[in-house]
Protein backbone atom coordinates (compact mmCIF):
# COMPACT_ATOMS: atom_id res chain seq x y z
CA UNK A 1 0.00 0.00 0.00
CA UNK A 2 1.21 3.10 -0.67
CA UNK A 3 1.35 5.63 1.89
CA UNK A 4 1.26 9.85 1.38
CA UNK A 5 2.41 13.00 3.01
CA UNK A 6 -0.92 14.99 2.42
CA UNK A 7 0.61 11.92 2.15
CA UNK A 8 1.54 14.08 1.69
CA UNK A 9 1.20 11.48 2.10
CA UNK A 10 2.19 9.33 3.35
CA UNK A 11 1.92 8.23 3.32
CA UNK A 12 4.71 4.98 3.73
CA UNK A 13 8.16 4.41 4.17
CA UNK A 14 10.96 3.91 2.11
CA UNK A 15 13.03 0.55 1.81
CA UNK A 16 23.05 0.58 -1.41
CA UNK A 17 24.52 3.30 -0.44
CA UNK A 18 25.93 5.54 -3.37
CA UNK A 19 27.63 8.61 -3.27
CA UNK A 20 26.90 11.79 -2.13
CA UNK A 21 25.67 14.16 -5.18
CA UNK A 22 25.09 17.45 -3.40
CA UNK A 23 27.74 19.82 -3.91
CA UNK A 24 27.35 23.29 -3.00
CA UNK A 25 25.46 22.54 0.17
CA UNK A 26 24.22 25.32 1.80
CA UNK A 27 23.93 24.40 5.58
CA UNK A 28 22.60 26.58 8.22
CA UNK A 29 21.98 26.50 11.51
CA UNK A 30 19.85 23.67 13.18
CA UNK A 31 18.23 24.60 16.23
CA UNK A 32 17.08 20.93 17.19
CA UNK A 33 19.45 17.91 17.66
CA UNK A 34 18.21 16.05 20.27
CA UNK A 35 17.29 12.73 18.72
CA UNK A 36 17.16 13.94 15.86
CA UNK A 37 14.18 16.29 15.69
CA UNK A 38 14.10 19.43 14.02
CA UNK A 39 12.34 22.79 14.64
CA UNK A 40 12.56 25.84 12.18
CA UNK A 41 13.38 29.06 13.39
CA UNK A 42 12.51 32.91 13.32
CA UNK A 43 16.18 33.62 11.58
CA UNK A 44 17.41 32.09 8.85
CA UNK A 45 14.89 29.14 8.90
CA UNK A 46 16.60 25.95 9.86
CA UNK A 47 16.99 24.69 7.12
CA UNK A 48 19.81 23.44 4.60
CA UNK A 49 19.70 23.64 1.08
CA UNK A 50 21.10 21.97 -2.23
CA UNK A 51 22.02 25.39 -4.54
CA UNK A 52 20.87 25.84 -7.95
CA UNK A 53 18.65 23.39 -7.16
CA UNK A 54 18.90 19.32 -6.58
CA UNK A 55 22.43 17.84 -6.19
CA UNK A 56 22.30 15.67 -8.96
CA UNK A 57 22.98 18.21 -11.47
CA UNK A 58 26.33 19.28 -9.83
CA UNK A 59 27.80 15.77 -10.91
CA UNK A 60 25.85 14.34 -13.59
CA UNK A 61 27.94 14.52 -17.19
CA UNK A 62 24.21 15.86 -19.08
CA UNK A 63 24.50 13.31 -21.53
CA UNK A 64 21.49 12.10 -23.54
CA UNK A 65 20.69 8.48 -22.07
CA UNK A 66 21.08 5.45 -24.13
CA UNK A 67 18.70 4.81 -26.65
CA UNK A 68 18.02 1.11 -25.28
CA UNK A 69 18.11 2.48 -21.80
CA UNK A 70 14.49 0.98 -21.33
CA UNK A 71 11.40 3.17 -19.13
CA UNK A 72 11.70 3.81 -15.50
CA UNK A 73 8.54 1.68 -14.69
CA UNK A 74 6.67 2.78 -11.82
CA UNK A 75 4.25 1.68 -9.43
CA UNK A 76 3.07 4.06 -6.60
CA UNK A 77 -0.55 2.86 -5.45
CA UNK A 78 -3.25 -0.03 -6.59
CA UNK A 79 -5.81 1.59 -8.24
CA UNK A 80 -9.36 -0.19 -9.75
CA UNK A 81 -8.61 2.10 -12.50
CA UNK A 82 -7.14 4.96 -14.14
CA UNK A 83 -9.00 8.19 -15.63
CA UNK A 84 -7.07 10.71 -18.03
CA UNK A 85 -7.07 13.19 -15.63
CA UNK A 86 -3.55 15.22 -14.82
CA UNK A 87 -5.06 18.18 -12.41
CA UNK A 88 -2.27 18.36 -9.24
CA UNK A 89 -5.29 19.38 -7.01
CA UNK A 90 -7.24 16.51 -7.17
CA UNK A 91 -5.79 13.65 -4.25
CA UNK A 92 -7.98 11.56 -4.94
CA UNK A 93 -7.36 11.05 -8.94
CA UNK A 94 -5.68 7.98 -10.15
CA UNK A 95 -3.01 9.61 -11.68
CA UNK A 96 -2.20 12.03 -8.58
CA UNK A 97 -2.41 8.71 -6.49
CA UNK A 98 -0.01 7.01 -8.89
CA UNK A 99 2.51 10.20 -8.55
CA UNK A 100 2.60 10.84 -12.08
CA UNK A 101 1.59 15.31 -11.37
CA UNK A 102 4.60 15.13 -9.23
CA UNK A 103 7.40 14.85 -12.22
CA UNK A 104 5.10 17.36 -14.62
CA UNK A 105 4.00 20.69 -11.86
CA UNK A 106 6.74 21.65 -9.90
CA UNK A 107 6.85 23.11 -6.08
CA UNK A 108 9.09 26.35 -5.22
CA UNK A 109 10.64 24.57 -2.94
CA UNK A 110 11.27 20.87 -2.57
CA UNK A 111 12.05 19.06 0.94
CA UNK A 112 14.00 16.27 1.83
CA UNK A 113 11.53 14.74 4.80
CA UNK A 114 14.02 12.04 5.71
CA UNK A 115 16.44 14.44 6.48
CA UNK A 116 14.83 17.32 8.07
CA UNK A 117 15.54 20.45 7.52
CA UNK A 118 17.56 19.72 4.40
CA UNK A 119 15.89 21.55 1.24
CA UNK A 120 16.53 22.10 -2.35
CA UNK A 121 15.62 25.69 -3.95
CA UNK A 122 13.27 25.02 -6.99
CA UNK A 123 11.53 26.94 -9.02
CA UNK A 124 12.24 29.48 -6.42
CA UNK A 125 16.15 30.22 -5.88
CA UNK A 126 15.28 31.43 -2.52
CA UNK A 127 12.86 32.98 0.24
CA UNK A 128 12.55 35.13 3.32
CA UNK A 129 10.39 35.20 6.10
CA UNK A 130 9.15 38.71 7.18
CA UNK A 131 6.30 40.33 9.22
CA UNK A 132 6.47 37.79 12.07
CA UNK A 133 6.51 34.76 9.97
CA UNK A 134 3.13 36.07 8.09
CA UNK A 135 5.18 36.68 4.65
CA UNK A 136 7.28 35.26 2.29
CA UNK A 137 8.96 36.61 -0.21
CA UNK A 138 10.34 33.72 -2.54
CA UNK A 139 12.79 34.97 -5.77
CA UNK A 140 11.37 33.08 -8.79
CA UNK A 141 13.97 31.50 -11.02
CA UNK A 142 14.43 32.70 -14.70
CA UNK A 143 14.90 31.24 -17.76
CA UNK A 144 12.47 28.49 -16.90
CA UNK A 145 9.69 27.77 -19.81
CA UNK A 146 6.68 25.47 -19.41
CA UNK A 147 6.77 22.04 -21.60
CA UNK A 148 4.81 24.29 -24.66
CA UNK A 149 7.78 26.64 -24.85
CA UNK A 150 6.66 29.42 -23.07
CA UNK A 151 8.15 31.22 -20.35
CA UNK A 152 7.56 30.93 -16.69
CA UNK A 153 7.14 33.40 -15.11
CA UNK A 154 6.43 35.46 -11.24
CA UNK A 155 3.09 36.03 -12.68
CA UNK A 156 1.96 31.93 -12.62
CA UNK A 157 3.52 31.84 -9.12
CA UNK A 158 1.10 34.51 -8.40
CA UNK A 159 -1.37 33.50 -10.40
CA UNK A 160 -1.33 29.92 -8.45
CA UNK A 161 -1.26 31.22 -5.13
CA UNK A 162 -4.45 33.45 -5.48
CA UNK A 163 -6.23 30.85 -7.18
CA UNK A 164 -5.82 28.36 -3.91
CA UNK A 165 -7.00 31.63 -2.04
CA UNK A 166 -10.36 31.66 -4.02
CA UNK A 167 -11.06 28.12 -4.18
CA UNK A 168 -11.11 26.45 -1.13
CA UNK A 169 -11.74 23.01 -2.85
CA UNK A 170 -7.71 23.34 -4.09
CA UNK A 171 -6.86 24.38 -1.15
CA UNK A 172 -5.67 21.04 -0.21
CA UNK A 173 -3.36 22.52 2.95
CA UNK A 174 -5.94 24.66 4.16
CA UNK A 175 -3.17 27.97 3.82
CA UNK A 176 -4.50 30.48 5.48
CA UNK A 177 -3.23 33.09 2.11
CA UNK A 178 -4.73 37.02 2.65
CA UNK A 179 -2.77 38.30 -0.11
CA UNK A 180 -0.01 38.05 -2.89
CA UNK A 181 1.44 40.45 -4.49
CA UNK A 182 4.62 40.76 -7.28
CA UNK A 183 8.05 42.76 -7.82
CA UNK A 184 10.26 42.38 -10.22
CA UNK A 185 11.68 38.50 -9.73
CA UNK A 186 10.10 37.81 -6.35
CA UNK A 187 6.50 36.78 -5.39
CA UNK A 188 5.50 37.70 -1.74
CA UNK A 189 2.51 35.35 -0.45
CA UNK A 190 1.19 36.68 3.44
CA UNK A 191 -0.77 34.82 5.37
CA UNK A 192 -3.10 35.70 8.26
CA UNK A 193 -1.28 33.50 10.46
CA UNK A 194 2.68 32.67 10.84
CA UNK A 195 4.17 30.28 9.13
CA UNK A 196 7.51 29.21 10.62
CA UNK A 197 6.38 25.75 11.32
CA UNK A 198 4.20 25.20 7.91
CA UNK A 199 6.57 26.14 5.17
CA UNK A 200 6.24 22.83 4.23
CA UNK A 201 2.87 23.46 3.05
CA UNK A 202 3.49 27.02 1.82
CA UNK A 203 6.04 26.46 -0.57
CA UNK A 204 5.14 23.30 -1.65
CA UNK A 205 2.23 24.24 -3.58
CA UNK A 206 2.36 22.75 -7.60
CA UNK A 207 2.66 25.76 -9.55
CA UNK A 208 0.51 26.39 -12.15
CA UNK A 209 0.65 28.32 -16.09
CA UNK A 210 -2.15 31.16 -16.03
CA UNK A 211 -2.73 31.07 -19.39
CA UNK A 212 -3.95 27.42 -19.18
CA UNK A 213 -5.81 27.42 -15.92
CA UNK A 214 -7.48 31.25 -16.26
CA UNK A 215 -9.39 29.54 -18.35
CA UNK A 216 -10.25 26.36 -17.11
CA UNK A 217 -13.51 27.63 -14.92
CA UNK A 218 -13.54 25.86 -11.56
CA UNK A 219 -10.65 24.22 -11.05
CA UNK A 220 -11.33 21.64 -8.84
CA UNK A 221 -13.04 19.94 -11.51
CA UNK A 222 -11.07 20.76 -14.62
CA UNK A 223 -9.43 17.55 -15.70
CA UNK A 224 -5.70 18.68 -17.35
CA UNK A 225 -5.98 15.88 -20.32
CA UNK A 226 -2.90 17.63 -21.54
CA UNK A 227 -1.03 18.98 -18.77
CA UNK A 228 1.21 22.51 -18.37
CA UNK A 229 4.01 22.08 -16.45
CA UNK A 230 7.59 22.96 -16.02
CA UNK A 231 8.76 19.06 -14.85
CA UNK A 232 11.31 16.94 -16.37
CA UNK A 233 8.22 14.62 -18.02
CA UNK A 234 5.18 15.74 -19.64
CA UNK A 235 2.67 13.18 -21.23
CA UNK A 236 3.08 11.16 -24.07
CA UNK A 237 1.47 12.09 -27.41
CA UNK A 238 -1.42 9.39 -27.22
CA UNK A 239 0.61 7.77 -24.25
CA UNK A 240 -2.40 7.30 -22.46
CA UNK A 241 -4.63 4.13 -22.44
CA UNK A 242 -6.78 2.29 -18.96
CA UNK A 243 -4.26 0.06 -18.62
CA UNK A 244 -0.99 2.87 -18.18
CA UNK A 245 0.37 5.47 -19.55
CA UNK A 246 3.75 7.29 -20.59
CA UNK A 247 5.55 10.45 -19.34
CA UNK A 248 8.61 11.64 -21.77
CA UNK A 249 11.33 14.43 -21.17
CA UNK A 250 10.32 17.40 -21.41
CA UNK A 251 12.33 19.11 -24.21
CA UNK A 252 12.45 22.78 -22.46
CA UNK A 253 12.82 21.67 -19.08
CA UNK A 254 15.08 24.02 -17.07
CA UNK A 255 17.10 21.43 -15.96
CA UNK A 256 17.35 18.96 -18.82
CA UNK A 257 21.13 18.01 -18.60
CA UNK A 258 20.40 16.49 -15.19
CA UNK A 259 17.40 13.85 -16.75
CA UNK A 260 19.04 11.03 -17.27
CA UNK A 261 15.73 8.74 -17.55
CA UNK A 262 14.16 8.46 -21.10
CA UNK A 263 10.65 8.03 -20.04
CA UNK A 264 8.48 6.96 -17.16
CA UNK A 265 5.94 4.51 -17.52
CA UNK A 266 2.95 4.08 -14.65
CA UNK A 267 1.13 0.74 -15.40
CA UNK A 268 -2.23 -0.12 -14.07
CA UNK A 269 -2.29 -2.88 -10.91
CA UNK A 270 -5.44 -3.10 -9.31
CA UNK A 271 -4.02 -4.80 -6.06
CA UNK A 272 -0.43 -4.70 -3.75
CA UNK A 273 -0.57 -8.32 -4.64
CA UNK A 274 -0.20 -7.80 -8.59
CA UNK A 275 2.04 -5.35 -7.90
CA UNK A 276 4.42 -7.34 -5.77
CA UNK A 277 4.29 -9.94 -8.37
CA UNK A 278 5.13 -7.62 -11.01
CA UNK A 279 8.12 -6.32 -9.19
CA UNK A 280 9.43 -9.74 -8.24
CA UNK A 281 9.55 -10.52 -11.50
CA UNK A 282 11.09 -7.26 -12.25
CA UNK A 283 8.75 -5.76 -14.57
CA UNK A 284 8.62 -3.00 -12.01
CA UNK A 285 11.84 -0.74 -11.37
CA UNK A 286 10.10 1.56 -8.65
CA UNK A 287 7.27 0.88 -6.19
CA UNK A 288 5.96 1.84 -2.90
CA UNK A 289 3.74 -0.94 -1.38
CA UNK A 290 3.51 -2.84 1.63
CA UNK A 291 4.85 -6.38 0.96
CA UNK A 292 5.68 -8.72 3.64
CA UNK A 293 8.67 -10.81 3.59
CA UNK A 294 11.01 -8.18 1.86
CA UNK A 295 14.47 -9.12 2.74
CA UNK A 296 13.93 -13.53 2.48
CA UNK A 297 11.35 -12.94 -0.77
CA UNK A 298 12.70 -10.19 -1.96
CA UNK A 299 16.44 -8.89 -1.79
CA UNK A 300 17.88 -12.55 -0.66
CA UNK A 301 16.73 -13.32 -4.03
CA UNK A 302 18.83 -11.13 -5.96
CA UNK A 303 21.03 -8.75 -3.37
CA UNK A 304 22.88 -6.63 -5.85
CA UNK A 305 19.98 -5.22 -7.75
CA UNK A 306 17.04 -4.99 -4.99
CA UNK A 307 16.64 -3.31 -2.00
CA UNK A 308 14.34 -0.95 0.06
CA UNK A 309 13.82 1.50 2.82
CA UNK A 310 11.30 2.28 5.22
CA UNK A 311 12.02 5.59 6.15
CA UNK A 312 10.35 6.76 8.92
CA UNK A 313 6.85 8.68 8.43
CA UNK A 314 4.00 9.88 10.18
CA UNK A 315 1.07 7.96 12.25
CA UNK A 316 -1.40 5.62 11.67
CA UNK A 317 -4.97 6.07 13.20
CA UNK A 318 -8.42 4.92 12.99
CA UNK A 319 -10.38 8.12 12.11
CA UNK A 320 -13.81 7.75 13.94
CA UNK A 321 -16.95 9.80 12.53
CA UNK A 322 -17.45 12.45 14.96
CA UNK A 323 -21.37 13.48 13.61
CA UNK A 324 -22.89 10.04 14.12
CA UNK A 325 -23.18 7.06 17.12
CA UNK A 326 -21.83 5.89 18.58
CA UNK A 327 -17.98 7.00 16.92
CA UNK A 328 -19.34 10.88 18.12
CA UNK A 329 -19.16 9.36 22.08
CA UNK A 330 -16.52 9.81 23.91
CA UNK A 331 -17.07 6.37 26.03
CA UNK A 332 -17.09 4.53 23.02
CA UNK A 333 -13.32 5.98 21.25
CA UNK A 334 -11.95 5.74 24.77
CA UNK A 335 -13.36 1.68 24.75
CA UNK A 336 -11.70 1.22 20.95
CA UNK A 337 -8.61 2.66 22.06
CA UNK A 338 -8.65 0.41 25.25
CA UNK A 339 -9.38 -3.33 23.18
CA UNK A 340 -6.99 -2.51 20.17
CA UNK A 341 -3.70 -4.66 20.39
CA UNK A 342 -1.12 -2.48 18.78
CA UNK A 343 1.73 -5.01 19.00
CA UNK A 344 -0.36 -7.23 17.33
CA UNK A 345 -1.70 -5.00 14.90
CA UNK A 346 2.67 -4.07 14.10
CA UNK A 347 3.66 -7.29 14.07
CA UNK A 348 1.33 -9.38 12.09
CA UNK A 349 -0.94 -6.48 9.89
CA UNK A 350 1.71 -4.83 9.02
CA UNK A 351 4.52 -7.24 9.10
CA UNK A 352 7.07 -5.88 11.69
CA UNK A 353 7.46 -2.82 9.08
CA UNK A 354 5.70 -0.55 11.28
CA UNK A 355 5.89 0.19 15.12
CA UNK A 356 2.76 0.16 17.75
CA UNK A 357 1.91 3.79 18.80
CA UNK A 358 2.94 4.06 22.56
CA UNK A 359 1.58 7.26 23.64
CA UNK A 360 -2.10 8.32 22.61
CA UNK A 361 -0.88 12.00 21.62
CA UNK A 362 0.10 9.90 18.04
CA UNK A 363 3.24 11.84 17.96
CA UNK A 364 5.69 10.23 16.20
CA UNK A 365 8.16 8.83 17.72
CA UNK A 366 11.45 8.87 17.90
CA UNK A 367 11.31 11.16 15.16
CA UNK A 368 9.45 13.98 17.26
CA UNK A 369 10.92 13.20 20.38
CA UNK A 370 12.69 16.36 21.04
CA UNK A 371 8.77 17.59 21.28
CA UNK A 372 7.50 15.20 23.61
CA UNK A 373 7.86 17.14 27.38
CA UNK A 374 5.07 16.51 29.13
CA UNK A 375 3.11 13.92 26.65
CA UNK A 376 5.01 11.30 28.29
CA UNK A 377 1.78 11.12 30.90
CA UNK A 378 0.03 9.30 27.76
CA UNK A 379 2.01 7.06 27.58
CA UNK A 380 -0.43 3.91 27.15
CA UNK A 381 0.47 -0.18 27.05
CA UNK A 382 0.76 -1.46 23.27
CA UNK A 383 -1.68 -4.69 24.06
CA UNK A 384 -4.96 -5.08 24.35
CA UNK A 385 -7.41 -4.73 27.69
CA UNK A 386 -11.07 -5.53 26.73
CA UNK A 387 -11.61 -5.36 30.26
CA UNK A 388 -11.00 -1.84 30.76
CA UNK A 389 -12.80 -1.38 27.72
CA UNK A 390 -16.01 -2.96 28.86
CA UNK A 391 -15.50 -1.12 32.43
CA UNK A 392 -15.75 2.18 30.56
CA UNK A 393 -18.79 1.34 28.26
CA UNK A 394 -20.52 0.52 31.65
CA UNK A 395 -19.57 3.54 33.66
CA UNK A 396 -20.79 5.46 30.84
CA UNK A 397 -24.39 3.94 30.97
CA UNK A 398 -23.62 1.36 28.57
CA UNK A 399 -25.10 -2.14 29.23
CA UNK A 400 -24.42 -5.70 27.55
CA UNK A 401 -27.45 -7.14 25.44
CA UNK A 402 -28.28 -10.60 24.56
CA UNK A 403 -26.34 -10.48 21.41
CA UNK A 404 -23.28 -9.94 23.63
CA UNK A 405 -22.80 -6.52 22.48
CA UNK A 406 -22.99 -3.67 24.72
CA UNK A 407 -26.32 -1.19 23.47
CA UNK A 408 -27.91 2.31 24.89
CA UNK A 409 -30.99 3.55 24.49
CA UNK A 410 -31.94 0.08 22.34
CA UNK A 411 -28.97 0.85 20.19
CA UNK A 412 -26.62 -1.51 19.63
CA UNK A 413 -22.93 -0.19 19.39
CA UNK A 414 -21.82 -1.36 15.92
CA UNK A 415 -18.96 0.39 14.34
CA UNK A 416 -18.21 -0.92 10.10
CA UNK A 417 -14.46 -0.25 9.94
CA UNK A 418 -13.55 0.52 6.48
CA UNK A 419 -10.25 0.66 3.94
CA UNK A 420 -9.27 -0.47 0.80
CA UNK A 421 -8.68 -4.18 0.49
CA UNK A 422 -6.37 -3.67 -2.08
CA UNK A 423 -4.33 -2.07 0.40
CA UNK A 424 -3.14 -5.70 1.79
CA UNK A 425 -2.13 -4.05 5.37
CA UNK A 426 -4.71 -2.26 6.04
CA UNK A 427 -6.79 -5.06 5.21
CA UNK A 428 -4.67 -7.11 7.68
CA UNK A 429 -4.81 -4.74 10.43
CA UNK A 430 -8.65 -4.09 10.00
CA UNK A 431 -9.87 -7.57 10.33
CA UNK A 432 -7.70 -7.69 13.60
CA UNK A 433 -9.42 -4.37 15.00
CA UNK A 434 -12.91 -6.35 14.45
CA UNK A 435 -11.61 -9.11 15.90
CA UNK A 436 -10.56 -6.87 18.73
CA UNK A 437 -13.25 -4.86 19.44
CA UNK A 438 -15.99 -7.64 19.08
CA UNK A 439 -13.84 -9.28 22.08
CA UNK A 440 -14.68 -6.17 24.24
CA UNK A 441 -18.51 -6.37 23.39
CA UNK A 442 -18.44 -3.34 20.92
CA UNK A 443 -20.45 -5.44 17.32
CA UNK A 444 -17.59 -4.18 14.91
CA UNK A 445 -17.03 -5.27 11.11
CA UNK A 446 -14.50 -4.85 8.36
CA UNK A 447 -15.76 -3.45 5.16
CA UNK A 448 -12.76 -3.66 2.22
CA UNK A 449 -13.54 -1.36 0.02
CA UNK A 450 -12.06 -0.10 -3.66
CA UNK A 451 -9.68 2.54 -3.50
CA UNK A 452 -11.40 4.89 -5.74
CA UNK A 453 -14.67 4.38 -3.07
CA UNK A 454 -12.77 4.81 -0.32
CA UNK A 455 -11.06 7.95 -1.19
CA UNK A 456 -14.54 9.51 -1.54
CA UNK A 457 -15.74 8.58 1.21
CA UNK A 458 -13.09 9.80 3.14
CA UNK A 459 -13.26 13.07 1.25
CA UNK A 460 -17.45 12.94 1.83
CA UNK A 461 -17.09 12.09 5.62
CA UNK A 462 -19.37 8.92 4.51
CA UNK A 463 -18.42 6.29 7.05
CA UNK A 464 -18.09 5.30 10.83
CA UNK A 465 -15.21 4.52 11.37
CA UNK A 466 -12.02 4.42 8.68
CA UNK A 467 -8.24 3.62 8.83
CA UNK A 468 -6.00 6.37 7.28
CA UNK A 469 -2.69 7.75 7.87
CA UNK A 470 -1.56 11.22 8.97
CA UNK A 471 1.16 13.64 6.75
CA UNK A 472 4.37 13.79 7.62
CA UNK A 473 6.51 16.83 7.56
CA UNK A 474 9.51 18.96 9.16
CA UNK A 475 7.77 19.63 12.41
CA UNK A 476 4.78 17.83 14.36
CA UNK A 477 2.92 20.68 12.83
CA UNK A 478 2.10 18.27 9.51
CA UNK A 479 0.60 15.83 11.69
CA UNK A 480 -1.77 17.75 13.97
CA UNK A 481 -2.63 20.10 11.23
CA UNK A 482 -3.99 16.83 9.20
CA UNK A 483 -6.17 15.90 12.02
CA UNK A 484 -7.27 18.96 13.71
CA UNK A 485 -7.78 21.35 11.22
CA UNK A 486 -11.27 22.41 10.21
CA UNK A 487 -10.43 24.32 7.13
CA UNK A 488 -9.68 21.03 5.53
CA UNK A 489 -13.09 19.62 6.19
CA UNK A 490 -14.82 20.53 2.79
CA UNK A 491 -16.96 18.28 0.54
CA UNK A 492 -13.95 16.71 -0.53
CA UNK A 493 -11.75 16.81 2.20
CA UNK A 494 -7.98 16.31 2.91
CA UNK A 495 -7.68 16.12 5.82
CA UNK A 496 -10.02 16.42 9.37
CA UNK A 497 -11.51 13.34 7.62
CA UNK A 498 -13.35 12.90 10.84
CA UNK A 499 -15.14 16.40 10.99
CA UNK A 500 -13.84 17.83 14.25
CA UNK A 501 -14.40 21.48 14.69
CA UNK A 502 -12.90 22.98 17.41
CA UNK A 503 -11.39 26.67 17.47
CA UNK A 504 -9.20 25.90 20.15
CA UNK A 505 -7.49 23.36 18.46
CA UNK A 506 -7.14 25.83 15.47
CA UNK A 507 -5.76 28.35 17.66
CA UNK A 508 -3.20 25.67 19.00
CA UNK A 509 -2.38 24.95 15.31
CA UNK A 510 -1.90 29.13 14.92
CA UNK A 511 -0.27 29.11 17.35
CA UNK A 512 2.63 26.49 16.26
CA UNK A 513 2.31 27.70 12.67
CA UNK A 514 3.68 30.88 14.57
CA UNK A 515 6.57 29.46 16.99
CA UNK A 516 9.53 30.62 16.24
CA UNK A 517 11.47 29.02 19.25
CA UNK A 518 11.55 25.09 20.63
CA UNK A 519 10.36 26.21 23.57
CA UNK A 520 7.12 28.03 22.30
CA UNK A 521 6.41 25.33 19.59
CA UNK A 522 7.19 22.53 22.61
CA UNK A 523 4.51 24.56 24.36
CA UNK A 524 1.95 24.36 21.25
CA UNK A 525 2.45 20.82 20.49
CA UNK A 526 1.51 19.70 24.06
CA UNK A 527 -2.04 21.39 23.58
CA UNK A 528 -2.62 19.11 20.46
CA UNK A 529 -0.97 16.01 21.93
CA UNK A 530 -3.05 16.50 24.98
CA UNK A 531 -6.18 16.80 23.11
CA UNK A 532 -5.69 14.11 21.04
CA UNK A 533 -4.76 12.12 23.78
CA UNK A 534 -7.83 13.28 25.91
CA UNK A 535 -10.99 13.09 23.99
CA UNK A 536 -9.59 10.85 20.88
CA UNK A 537 -10.95 12.37 17.79
CA UNK A 538 -8.38 10.13 16.08
CA UNK A 539 -7.24 7.27 17.44
CA UNK A 540 -3.44 6.41 17.03
CA UNK A 541 -2.16 2.73 16.05
CA UNK A 542 1.09 2.41 14.78
CA UNK A 543 3.81 4.76 13.22
CA UNK A 544 2.89 5.08 8.97
CA UNK A 545 6.05 4.48 6.76
CA UNK A 546 7.25 5.75 3.32
CA UNK A 547 7.12 2.26 1.41
CA UNK A 548 9.73 2.33 -0.94
CA UNK A 549 10.90 -1.13 -3.19
CA UNK A 550 13.01 -0.92 -5.90
CA UNK A 551 14.91 -2.96 -9.08
CA UNK A 552 18.66 -1.94 -9.84
CA UNK A 553 18.53 -4.21 -13.02
CA UNK A 554 18.11 -0.67 -14.84
CA UNK A 555 18.52 2.38 -12.99
CA UNK A 556 21.01 3.01 -9.86
CA UNK A 557 21.09 5.98 -7.55
CA UNK A 558 18.61 5.26 -5.53
CA UNK A 559 17.81 6.90 -1.69
CA UNK A 560 19.26 4.90 1.32
CA UNK A 561 19.46 5.12 4.50
CA UNK A 562 23.37 5.82 4.07
CA UNK A 563 22.30 8.93 1.70
CA UNK A 564 18.62 10.01 2.69
CA UNK A 565 18.39 12.54 -0.39
CA UNK A 566 14.97 11.63 -0.01
CA UNK A 567 12.25 9.52 1.31
CA UNK A 568 12.31 7.27 -2.27
CA UNK A 569 8.18 6.98 -1.68
CA UNK A 570 6.96 7.14 -5.18
CA UNK A 571 3.98 8.99 -4.40
CA UNK A 572 5.59 12.34 -5.76
CA UNK A 573 2.72 14.65 -4.58
CA UNK A 574 3.76 18.83 -4.80
CA UNK A 575 1.14 18.96 -2.17
CA UNK A 576 3.21 19.32 1.12
CA UNK A 577 6.57 19.61 -0.79
CA UNK A 578 6.69 15.68 -0.88
CA UNK A 579 7.73 15.77 -4.70
CA UNK A 580 9.44 12.25 -3.70
CA UNK A 581 9.75 11.35 -7.25
CA UNK A 582 10.78 14.34 -8.50
CA UNK A 583 13.99 14.34 -6.65
CA UNK A 584 14.40 10.71 -6.75
CA UNK A 585 14.39 10.81 -10.28
CA UNK A 586 16.85 13.69 -10.44
CA UNK A 587 19.28 11.28 -9.34
CA UNK A 588 18.85 8.51 -11.28
CA UNK A 589 21.19 7.54 -14.24
CA UNK A 590 20.90 4.12 -16.48
CA UNK A 591 22.98 1.37 -14.86
CA UNK A 592 26.26 1.00 -16.29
Amino acid sequence: MTRRSVRNDKHRPSRGPVADTGKDRMVMRRLLRSRGAVGLAAVGIALSGLAGGVGATATMSGQAAAASTPPLVVESSPESTITDDFNPYVPTGSVYNLGATGLIYEPLIEFDLAKPPTYYPWLATKFALSNGGKSITFTIRTGVKWNDGSAFTPADVAFTYNLIKKNPAINLAGLPISSVSTSGDTVTVNFSVAQYTNLQNAAGVGILPQAVWSTVGNPATYTDPNPVGTGPFMLASGGFTPQGFTLTPNPNYWQKSAVHVPSVYFPDYTSNTAATTALFSGQIDWTGNFIPGLQKDFVAKNPSERGYWEAPGSTNALMPNLHQWPTNQLAVRQAISLAINRQALAAEGEDGLENPVSNLSGLTLPTFAAYEGNLTKYNISTTANAAAAKKVLTAAGYTMGSNGFFEKGGKTVTVTLVAPSAYTDYAAVGALVAGQLKAAGIDATFNGLTVSGWNADMASGNFSLAEHWSNNGLTPYNLYDNWLNSALDTTAATGDYERLSSPAMVAALNELSGAATLPAQRAAVEKLGAYVATNLPVIPVTTASEWFEYNAQHYVGWPTQQNPYETGQPSGTNLNGAGTNLVVVMHLRPRG
